[in-house]
This record gives C-alpha cells, sequence and structure tokens, in this order.
C-alpha cells in the first residue's frame, strides 16, 4: 500500500510539469485549487496549446489577397468569389481512435464539422487521411475495421459526404494508428462570423448536448501523451468522446439558423477540453471576462463534480454569445431544432474566467481568460539530427541488386482502396463531379444560400509520405506539397489554400523536434515558391508506442480552384489504341520509395531535389492539358512511381498497356512529384504535342494502350486479369478478420 505522502502530486496525476505549476502559482498570486488546476492541464495540454510546436509554426506564409481568416480559428476561410466563402479544417484524432477505434474515427468527424460550421459555413465534404499498421497484423486490421466504419457511420448518418482522403497500411503505425480529418464548408462572405464573446452583460448560451463523464480529458490529455501497453490504453478508454450524428445535424441546422438571423455575436464549438476551452477561448479572443455557474450546465449523470463538468469534452455542443433581448428568439429556434439550450454564464470586463456555483455565492475558480488561452508555455524544445543520418544517406537504395522478379515486386505494391470509399456516401448534394479514388475530389461550386451553379468547381486533395519524410522530412514535406499541386493540376484545378496535420513522435526527443522543425521549413519553402498560403492547422505529437516513435507524417489538405468546370476532367482512364506520354522531369533514384521500403532499405539514401518552378510550369501546363479533348486520362505519377501508376490505370479500365521507354526497375518505380502520365487521341497526338513543346516543358512518348497485358519491355510481362486482381481483392479480403488483441 502507498503511504499518501508518497502520492503523486495532484498537477504532475493532471499531466502539469512542477515549472508549469509554478507559472501558475505567479500567475494566480496564490496555489491553484483542484479545479483550476484541471482547468490549466487540459487547456496547457499539447494538444490544446501547442506548447512545443508554436514557435516553429509562426514560418508558415499565412497571408495572401484572398485570405479572410488565417490559422488561429475554428477553421481558415478563403475568398472564392462569386460572394462565397470557403472554411477549411484538417484535425487529427489519432490517439482516441487506437484506444477506441469507432468512437475514436466517429467523434473526430463531428469535430470537424463543428470547427466548420462554428465559422457560420455549411459542411459540404469530408476527406479522411487515414494511416494503420500492416495488413498482416490483425490488431491494426481490427483498428482499421473500426476507424472505417466510425467515419462512415457519423458522415453518412449526419449527411455530409466523405468525398476522398487516403489509406495507408505500415508497420510504423502498428500501435499508432494516424486518424486525420478534413472538412470544407461553404458560407455567404457576409455570414463569417468568428468566436467572440463581445458585449458586458451577454449570455453565454450552451447549445445541443448534455454534458457527461465520456471524454473528460478526452482528446486534450490522450493526445498529449504517448501509449505504453495494451492495459494502460483500456484504462484510457473511458476518456474517449461518443458520438451521435442525429444531434449534430440538428445542431449544424439550429446554428446556421442562429446566424442566418444575426442572433448571436459569437459562436465556439465544444472541441478539446470542452467548456473551459470555449468559454476562455471566446472571452479571451472578445478582450473580455465571463462567468460561468456550473450548476446550470445540463448534466446527463449524477453528482458530476464541477472539474468534470469544466473538462469533459461530451460531443455535439457549442457556446453562442447572445445578447440578453435575443435569448427568447435563439430559445425557440433550439425548440424548433430539438436541442437543448442553457444560459450558463455571462460576459463580464473583468478579463476573468470565473466558475461559480449556480446562485453565485460560491466561486470555484477564478483565473484570468487569457492565462488558458493565450500565455501558455512556449517551449524550444532541442533538435537535433538522427545520429545516423549521415550513413543513411551514403546508402543509397538505387544500388541494392534489381529484383528478381520486378512484375511481383509490382503486383506487392498495388492495393486499391475503393473497399474503404465504398462504406462511404460521397453522392450527398449531388455536388460530387469527381468521386474518390481519383486523384483530387472535385465537387461543383454552387451559391450555399441560392444554390445558383457558378459554372465553376472547388477540388480537394489530402497527401503524406512518411517514407519521403523518413528520409528527409525537410524535402519529403516540400515534396507532398508539390504532389499536392500536381494532383489538383490533373482535374484542372489551381491551389488556393492548404491546411496541415503535423503528426509526429515524441516532442522530448531531440530528434523529433528537429524532424518538426525541418517539415515546417519544407512546407513554408515550397508554398512560397507554389505562391499559396497555409491558412490552418494541426499538430499532434506524442505518436509514438512502446517507446518508438511513428515515421515523420506531415498530412496536407490543399484546396483548389477550377475556374470554368465545362469539361468533366478525364480521370485515371485508358482507351483501346491511345498512346501515352509522361510529361514532367525525369528522377532518377529509390531513397524513400515504396521499392525500397519492399527491399528492407526504408530511411536510406538521399531524395533526389525538386525543382518548384519546373513543377508550377508543369502543372500549370496539365490544367491545360486536362481540358483538351484529345487527352483521355491523366494521372499523378507519385507512390510506387510510374510503374504503380499505370498498373492501377490498367487495373481499373480493364485494358492492357505496353511502356516501352523505361531502361530498369529504378526508372520504373522512382518517385518525385511533377510527373502526369497522360493518355492521348492519336488522332489528335500532334495538337497535344504542340502544346507540350510550346509550354517547355519536358515529356516522353513511353508507350501505348491496348490488349490484356501490361507489358513493360525488358522487365515485366504480367495478364491484366492478374494485375486486377491483386489490386482489387487485397483489402477487402484482409479486412473483416481483425482482432482487438495482437
Amino acid at each position: 500500500m502507498t503511504d499518501a505522502s508518497e502520492a503523486e502530486p495532484t498537477h504532475r496525476a493532471l499531466g502539469l510539469t512542477d515549472d508549469e505549476l509554478d507559472q501558475i502559482i505567479d500567475t494566480l498570486g496564490r496555489e491553484p485549487n483542484h479545479l483550476e488546476l484541471a482547468m490549466y492541464s487540459v487547456m496547457w495540454s499539447e494538444h490544446c496549446s501547442y506548447k512545443s510546436s508554436r514557435i516553429h509554426l509562426r514560418r508558415f506564409p499565412t497571408e495572401g489577397p484572398n485570405v479572410l481568416v488565417g490559422p488561429g480559428e475554428g477553421a481558415g476561410v478563403i475568398d472564392v468569389g462569386d460572394g462565397i466563402a470557403a472554411a477549411i479544417r484538417i484535425e487529427s484524432h489519432n490517439h482516441p481512435s487506437a484506444i477506441e477505434p469507432y468512437q475514436g474515427a466517429a467523434t473526430g468527424v463531428g469535430g470537424i464539422l463543428r470547427d466548420i460550421f462554428s465559422m457560420g459555413a455549411r459542411p459540404i465534404a469530408v476527406m479522411d487521411p487515414l494511416r494503420f499498421g500492416p495488413l498482416d497484423d490483425p490488431r491494426s486490421r481490427w483498428v482499421a475495421e473500426g476507424v472505417i466504419s466510425g467515419v462512415s457511420g457519423y458522415g453518412n448518418s449526419v449527411g455530409v459526404p466523405t468525398v476522398g482522403g487516403e489509406t495507408v497500411f505500415d508497420e510504423t503505425y502498428a500501435g499508432n494508428p494516424l486518424v486525420n480529418v478534413l472538412c470544407l464548408g461553404l458560407m455567404p462572405v457576409e455570414r463569417l462570423v468568428l468566436g467572440r464573446a463581445e458585449g458586458v452583460g451577454n449570455l453565454a448560451v450552451l447549445l445541443g448536448a448534455s454534458t457527461g463523464r465520456d471524454g473528460i480529458g478526452g482528446v486534450s490529455v490522450l493526445a498529449s501523451a504517448g501509449f505504453s501497453d495494451s492495459e494502460a490504453d483500456a484504462e484510457k478508454r473511458p476518456s474517449v468522446q461518443v458520438g451521435d450524428p442525429f444531434e449534430e445535424k440538428r445542431l449544424i441546422e439550429a446554428c446556421l439558423e442562429l446566424l442566418d438571423r444575426e442572433l448571436a455575436v459569437g459562436v465556439q464549438d465544444l472541441g478539446g477540453a470542452g467548456i473551459t476551452c470555449a468559454t476562455s477561448e471566446t472571452a479571451a479572443k472578445g478582450g473580455a471576462g465571463m462567468d460561468v455557474f456550473v450548476d446550470t450546465i445540463p448534466q446527463r449523470e449524477p453528482a458530476m463534480e464541477p472539474f468534470e463538468v469544466m473538462t469533459s469534452e461530451s460531443q455535439e455542443r457549442m457556446l453562442a454569445i447572445v445578447e440578453p433581448a435575443k435569448l427568447d428568439e435563439v430559445i425557440a429556434i433550439a425548440g424548433k431544432w430539438e436541442i437543448e439550450a442553457s444560459v450558463i454564464g455571462h460576459v463580464t470586463g473583468s478579463g476573468r474566467l470565473r466558475v461559480l456555483s449556480s446562485d453565485g455565492g460560491e466561486v470555484l475558480a477564478d483565473v484570468p481568460a487569457k492565462s488558458l488561452e493565450e500565455e501558455a508555455p512556449l517551449y524550444d524544445r532541442p533538435r537535433s539530427e538522427p545520429a545516423d543520418l549521415a550513413r543513411r544517406r551514403a546508402n543509397d537504395p538505387g544500388d541494392a541488386p534489381a529484383p528478381d522478379d520486378v512484375g511481383a515486386s509490382l503486383l506487392a505494391m498495388l492495393t486499391d482502396t475503393s473497399w474503404v470509399w465504398s462504406q462511404y456516401d460521397h453522392m450527398l448534394f449531388l455536388n460530387t463531379v469527381e468521386a474518390p479514388g481519383g486523384d483530387a475530389a472535385v465537387l461543383r461550386l454552387k451559391h450555399p444560400v441560392t444554390g445558383s451553379d457558378t459554372g465553376k468547381a472547388l477540388a480537394m486533395t489530402t497527401d503524406g509520405n512518411h517514407l519521403w519524410c523518413a528520409v528527409d522530412p525537410r524535402l519529403g514535406t516540400g515534396m507532398t506539397v508539390a504532389e499536392s499541386v500536381m494532383n489538383l493540376a490533373v482535374v484542372g484545378a489551381e491551389p488556393i489554400a492548404l491546411v496541415n496535420c503535423l503528426n509526429f513522435g515524441n516532442p522530448e526527443h531531440p530528434e523529433v523536434m528537429w524532424q518538426l522543425s525541418e517539415a515546417v521549413d519544407g512546407m513554408s519553402e515550397a508554398l512560397d515558391a507554389f505562391g499559396f498560403p497555409c491558412i490552418g492547422g494541426n499538430v499532434s505529437l506524442y505518436n509514438e508506442s512502446l517507446g518508438s516513435d511513428i515515421d515523420p507524417t506531415p498530412v496536407i489538405g490543399v484546396l483548389g480552384l477550377v475556374a470554368d468546370l465545362s469539361r468533366r476532367p478525364p480521370g485515371r482512364n485508358l482507351v483501346d489504341g491511345s498512346r501515352l506520354i509522361l510529361v514532367g522531369e525525369a528522377p532518377r533514384g529509390l531513397a524513400g520509395s515504396n521499392w525500397a521500403r519492399s527491399a528492407g532499405l526504408r530511411g536510406q539514401g538521399s531524395l533526389p531535389e525538386v525543382n518548384y518552378g519546373t513543377v508550377a510550369a508543369t502543372a500549370a501546363l496539365v490544367r491545360r492539358l486536362v481540358d483538351h479533348p484529345g487527352v483521355q486520362g491523366a494521372a499523378d505519377v507519385s507512390a510506387g512511381g510510374l510503374g504503380v501508376t499505370i498498373a492501377e490505370m490498367v487495373a481499373a479500365t480493364g485494358i492492357g498497356a505496353t511502356i516501352a521507354r523505361v531502361e530498369d526497375h529504378v526508372a520504373l518505380f522512382s518517385e518525385a512529384p511533377g510527373r502526369v502520365l497522360l493518355c492521348v487521341d492519336p488522332e489528335q497526338m500532334s495538337e497535344v504535342i504542340d502544346l507540350i513543346d510550346e509550354a517547355s516543358v519536358a515529356h516522353e512518348r513511353v508507350g501505348m494502350c491496348g490488349g490484356d497485358r501490361l507489358k513493360v519491355k525488358g522487365l515485366l510481362d504480367l495478364s491484366v486479369s492478374e494485375v486486377s486482381s491483386v489490386w482489387r481483392d487485397r483489402l477487402p479480403d484482409a479486412l473483416g478478420s481483425g482482432t482487438r488483441s495482437a
């Protein structure tokens, strides 16, 4: 039995360090009580405060002529013309999903939706970049099945289409999956609202679900520490939030009606850190204070302690700041949509967040609002490159022996992820032009109020490449941005804004902080070169399991604009008898490639240098080409190189191809952004070539389409049926057989 004198101090049990406790004492001028410590612990957690990353995030280029809201709000917002603003946000729900896959993923979707409509935008699309352990690991399959079910269960029920994403299986995520979710919303420019508590005497109205013990500490705590073993993970399970998509749907409609009728001064999502976060953020950003009466907060469980109420991350809740004269109208709208609305406090001029009993007779907590939101610790943690970096860079995978069977190597890289997105309803709203499975999603741009079609489209892509970043996080991240630019180009879109989700390991490890800093610089360099801004993001740290950090995995979402949607993008299509042209500079090297991973050489070698100006010129050309009737198909060449790209096109269409001009397996499997494989009508070949020559972009005629085999002369000869069956069946054959225990 542990002696009471040896018990862990309360602040440490809550995740605060001794130095952080000293800072709190200095701020308050006294010792904090238990409730105040709990409030600081969630607000100063890594997930909520970005205390290890804020110093680096400042280096992103965030401004532009069309940027309405940059980083720091619920979502980034950009003007897309025609009086329409687009709100976009990406978030992580990694640790909750590792513990409780279905609810972790489902509430991740719910949270990202609230980030969007808290700005005044109606959510119109979700994307889900997902990463799991290998398919031969039973627990990783169980996690994958649960996460995919959670995304579909919530998104389909709430009525927002999931239009794309990524699904990656790799051993680096075996103990720590990555569940990132992105949401796009639209609104009239004039409806934009910010989460501000302004106007002394205005009321804090809690809308939506009641507060329970599910999610206490929730993502704010789970995302701020690593995992040790399965038993410890099981003990954390009560901290995972539980979602109700039907309550969320009602909440969306109620909040948008409030904003349309100008009944709310500001609206704030209750996400990480719950009521503590929403009240302190709105007060701090509005330069005000707030009194919260804890007993007036609707609770669905008996005898909840104040610290439980204030830090619970129960889902489907929003905080609205309302003028007293408009309260009755707000209550009426809530009743119309069958959601609860309760006045839980009011705005003050004190600059302090106070938590009081219902009659105001007892002050339970009293802290400066800004100390929770704006004065969290800021750490410049030690950084150092890996000790073996020079040795790894000298070990070039291109020097390794060629595979005995190039065809078998290619087949091993093929996985069709359509089984994943077939679980999702991607046609809700009937705006989806390019469905999941292509290089980017394409949505008709319609006015969010009138429904009128602008003739334009928005395109979205999510991308990440941990294999590139494991070799060189700086260049690998820049290459990821370049790949996104090319993914948008093949659907005719020009990039206009980026959001990011930076998934890294333990920030207390100097190598991890070096990776993060390098990735930020690589992303910034690419954004400066391509000329579009970062308007928001998320940082997810402590992605480690059993002391092993994941490979650095910056995931980005890029929004693009199609200026004229008069022709549907050709997609990853092949036509019998047509010709194949490879456009863009061809790299040579296998560092960071899927082939290098399969050969046991992950993290080895040096990535090929990328000329962003050349990539931009190629992308501009491709945007023109995909609008030309002679271009019948187009696909970005990235993971798996030319070999995987042509194999996927063959598998998807059932049409064979012969590639004549590939020197060896290095050229076949080399990976770098900036290349597109085109399927071109032979009768219009000369026109297409003239456009390419006019743009002075490198290109090569590499083969033709037709027959029932995929041939790369001198390297491989596979039947179309074999390529198609391996590509199509690998994932559905593996999933459905996962187990909770390893």
